[in-house]
């Protein structure tokens, strides 16, 4: 049965976007059901705009809800029937197909992508690769679904254990990378034989039809991969609630995150949570500081800030601090913020209203209590970027560990800088938050870097390199309210299979194991 509409908690990250009739002038999605291209049950539609230039409409997606849910379900498990018995090696051979469609595909898909993410094509290009990487690492997979073997404490006994799919998994993922996350989901889901229904981020899903497209192009039979769009609390909390679902891997906010394994834990259902960071770069007296800046700009503004690995704090030990910190706002300032379809464009836009929002109230949070800023602070809504959401690349100094700009997540263009006087003492900051996802060092002292790596508190470090830029054959995920334990890439298998244990007793006789059988 359908399942009834919830919120998410207050403040709801999943926010509804206008819902508008459609208008044939713009490019028509429906939900993917079954093998079939189906419009919503409500039969309305949700604007995908440019952030760049909000009167280019990339297209209309639908906006469903518990009903369009149900019957997606319904055919992920028709679909599981048949799609679980097909050899993991002959699953992997269509991810292969996949891989090589969209390295066909690249260019047009990260134009697609800067059009209705905003990030530039640089990294919409790294995003599609990313895609593309992880259908030929996950291929490799579906002939390494390797289970044990072991002696049996009986004698004419064999014992043996198995990987087995869940079942109808779903996946909700964010807008930041609309197909490369999409990708560590489903590839890992579709190889250990799952059906999967994926909610793409209502910002996005463009992107995540465009990877669909390639699945189904590369020979994916009709309900395996099923696609729902719509917002957090009229699809995403269904999907969680559906009792036919039997796994959950989400992408998001910790707020959201929360709620969605509170409902997930109702139904004892798994579920996989990738979410927040507060992200520290230290840069210690010894560092090559060329270097340091260069991460810290990459760091800091790539995807405009608006991953869950960005640099977000860089903590500077105080004999370089003055230093860096003049070079550091100085290129700041040379960034060029623009649409991410200019190749000479460095940062674009944030991708709505509500992230400006977002940026701007954290900037004067951080302003009132005793930070100061230096350089940026404040939406671009002139000329060239009146149409658009954009925010300057920002720089705030004096920030002490305590307060909330050094500690909750911006998720935007605006980076802290915090001062220290000791390693340890720079340990400490790092670890003083909620969220444990990445962290950097930069030193030449090699006895640093490895306890750095042992002390610091996250599911990612980086020596001498920026927080972001993880590959997809290691595992991705963090610690405290960052994630639950379950990883991205090495170790997605393991969610998303279950392990069957198996004996075949060969005596033909009734042995009796856990009993007393010494004669």
């Amino acid at each position: 049965m359908p399942q009834a509409e919830l919120s998410a908690p207050d403040p709801a990250p999943w926010s509804l976007p206008p819902v508008y009739e459609v208008s044939m002038s713009h490019p028509t999605y429906h939900n993917l059901i079954g093998g079939q291209w189906l419009p919503a049950v409500s039969g309305k539609s949700i604007l995908n705009l440019n952030p760049a230039d909000h009167t280019d409409v990339v297209g209309a997606f639908p906006s469903s809800h518990a009903e369009d849910v149900a019957l997606a379900v319904a055919a992920a498990k028709k679909a599981f029937a048949s799609w679980r018995l097909v050899p993991a090696p002959k699953r992997a051979e269509i991810l292969v197909r996949a891989g090589l469609l969209l390295q066909q595909r690249k260019e047009e898909y990260a134009r697609q992508m800067t059009r209705e993410m905003g990030k530039v094509l640089a990294e919409t290009r790294g995003d599609v690769q990313e895609a593309i990487d992880e259908a030929f690492y996950v291929a490799g997979e579906g002939r390494r679904l390797f289970g044990v073997t072991t002696p049996s404490e009986l004698p004419n006994k064999f014992a043996m254990s198995l990987r087995m799919p869940v079942g109808v998994v779903g996946l909700i993922t964010p807008w930041n990378f609309p197909m490369a996350i999409p990708s560590w989901k489903l590839f890992p889901a579709l190889v250990a034989g799952n059906t999967c229904i994926i909610k793409p981020a209502t910002g996005t899903p463009l992107s995540t039809y465009n990877l669909v497209q390639a699945l189904v192009d590369a020979g994916l039979p009709p309900g395996v991969v099923n696609i729902v769009c719509g917002s957090g609390p009229s699809v995403g909390m269904p999907l969680v609630e559906n009792p036919g679902v039997r796994a959950i891997s989400f992408t998001g906010s910790s707020a959201v995150g929360a709620e969605v394994a509170k409902r997930s834990a109702a139904a004892f259902k798994p579920v996989s949570l990738e979410m927040g960071g507060k992200n520290a770069q230290i840069v210690l007296d010894d560092a090559n500081l060329e270097l340091a800046l260069d991460g810290a700009l990459w760091g800091g503004f790539g995807t405009t800030g608006q991953r869950c690995t960005a640099t977000s704090r860089i903590l500077l030990q105080k004999g370089i601090a003055a230093r860096f910190t003049a070079e550091f706002v100085a290129r700041v300032k040379k960034l060029k913020v623009g649409s991410g379809l200019d190749e000479s464009v460095q940062v674009g836009p944030q991708v709505n209203a509500s992230q400006i929002e977002t940026s701007a109230r954290y900037v004067a949070i951080a302003l009132a209590e005793g930070a100061k800023l230096l350089t940026g602070g404040h939406a671009l809504t002139e000329g060239v970027y009146a149409h658009g959401t954009f925010f300057e690349p920002t720089v705030l100094g004096g920030v002490a560990p305590g307060m909330r700009i050094a500690r909750e997540e911006v998720f935007g263009p605006v980076v802290s800088l915090i001062e220290f006087a000791t390693f340890e003492e720079a340990i400490e900051i790092a670890n003083s938050i909620d969220y444990g996802l990445s962290t950097a060092l930069y030193t030449r002292d090699v006895n640093r870097a490895f306890a750095a790596i042992r002390d610091l508190e996250s599911g990612i470090t980086y020596i001498n390199a920026p927080t972001i830029g993880a590959e997809v054959h290691l595992p991705f995920g963090g610690v405290k309210q960052t994630g639950n334990g379950h990883r991205e890439g090495l170790g997605a298998i393991d969610f998303y299979t279950t392990w069957k244990a198996v004996y075949v007793d060969y005596s033909d006789k009734l042995q009796r194991a856990q009993i007393d059988n010494a004669e």
